[in-house]
């Protein structure tokens, strides 16, 4: 059987970029600037909602709009596509503002 990736944490970040955990320990950064501007995603250009409703559901990475948890309506991409994403170190920099 192949690998499915599941994703199961997510850390969005100010510029469009979302730091993807996955199942298997790895950590894949997306880069979501180019989806912004595109179909059902332009509700993502403004930075709060893109941060505020970025989530996971149904395995994957999600922004969910209206805050209910719905998994069949939310936002949501193809983990495998982002699981092609490249791989990068975990984001310690990101935590030093909570521990400071």
């Amino acid at each position: 059987m192949d690998y499915f990736p599941e994703v199961i944490q997510v850390i969005p970040t100010d510029d469009y970029k979302v730091y993807v955990y996955f199942d298997d320990g790895s950590i894949k950064l997306f880069d979501a600037s180019d989806i912004i501007n595109k179909g059902i995603f332009v509700q993502l250009k403004d930075k709060n909602t893109f941060i505020d409703s970025c989530t996971v559901l149904n395995g994957t990475l999600a922004w969910d709009i209206n805050g209910e948890f719905d998994e069949w309506n939310c936002l949501d991409l193809d983990p495998c596509e982002l699981y092609n994403c490249p791989e990068v170190d975990e984001p310690i920099q990101l935590f030093k503002s909570f521990t400071s």
